[in-house]
């Protein structure tokens, strides 16, 4: 460059600067150009608060809502919301953005409302949580296990991290005993998940019970879309955390703050597609973490330019 590499001073104003509406378009643009077409795909929806900029922000908390695909393991795009509880306002800007179609969209408990549910049954399926926000319909779900014959089921083991876990998931297709079924587009089924943990150290035992709507019928797609749910949170909010250090950013000042988090989802999304996790020499890298490949793409350009190749 012909007057030598911009200082961190002039990074930082052109982050303060750029409109982070465009930067999260462009984001979804891309993301979409990479992303497979797989059947049923997991798209999950979650918000996540940066927390030390929230802190430091005078004027109001930084709330992003993203949309985390579960095989293509990318994210496909983000809105930023000026408080948790409007995530209900922007799950739906999020939905417009991204390309859902023949997928399956899980959301927690706060986007379990029935003009959420009415917009993806346009065009996907959906698996929403069901807590007590909604105590009339919670209560109906409940009444209905308790009353009515399960349609189907299926139970899954897990073992791993010093735990063994058992998930059972029956649905319910009969929803008479559901007297707002009508308002909810394309419901299909009741679903009730019990789940057992127990702990192999102390052997101390952890169950849960949990209630969901779905427009879906196969027993087995619905507990596979709840359980890649988490997926949104073990890798995509957790590896923002720990590995980006997203919570302890001071970035505050103009936008800096939401279009640098567009920028972690961004590496974040090539260090996913990096599948063969090898260097351009064929040393094995041992299958390295995300950590690793991150700080090996500062150290080796070859690396580097290889990541950026899958751009």
């Amino acid at each position: 460059m012909q007057n030598g590499i911009p200082s961190v001073h002039t990074f930082r104003r052109v982050f303060q600067s750029l409109d982070p509406k465009e930067l999260e378009i462009c984001l979804t643009k891309w993301a979409q150009s990479i992303f497979k077409n797989i059947d049923n795909e997991i798209i999950s929806i979650d918000g996540k608060t940066i927390r030390q900029a929230s802190k430091m922000n005078g004027e109001s908390n930084i709330h992003l809502v993203s949309a985390w695909a579960s095989e293509n393991e990318i994210t496909l795009g983000q809105v930023k919301t000026e408080i948790k509880s409007n995530e209900i306002k922007a799950i739906p800007e999020l939905l417009n953005i991204i390309d859902y179609k023949n997928s399956i969209i899980t959301i927690d408990a706060m986007g379990c409302q029935k003009e959420i549910a009415n917009k993806i049954a346009e065009k996907g399926e959906y698996v929403l949580a069901l807590k007590e926000n909604h105590p009339t319909l919670y209560n109906d779900v409940i009444r209905s296990f308790e009353k009515k014959n399960v349609a189907d089921f299926c139970e899954t083991l897990d073992y791993g991290h010093g735990r063994i876990k058992n998930r059972k998931c029956s649905i319910i297709k009969d929803l008479n005993c559901l007297l707002d079924k009508d308002s909810w587009r394309n419901l299909q089924s009741i679903v009730k998940i019990e789940s057992e943990r127990i702990i192999k150290k102390t052997g101390e035992i952890q169950k849960d019970t949990r209630y969901y709507l779905s427009s879906l019928t196969n027993v087995q797609l619905i507990s596979k879309a709840i359980r890649k749910h988490w997926g949104v949170e073990n890798k995509l909010h957790w590896c923002l955390d720990i590995i980006f250090n997203e919570d302890y950013s001071s970035k505050r000042v103009g936008y800096s703050a939401q279009n640098f988090a567009i920028i972690n989802k961004i590496v974040l999304n090539v260090l996913h597609k990096d599948k063969q996790r090898t260097n351009v020499k064929g040393d094995p890298l041992f299958y390295a973490s995300l950590r690793v490949r991150r700080k090996l793409a500062g150290w080796d350009d070859d690396y580097m330019l290889s990541l950026l190749s899958l751009i």
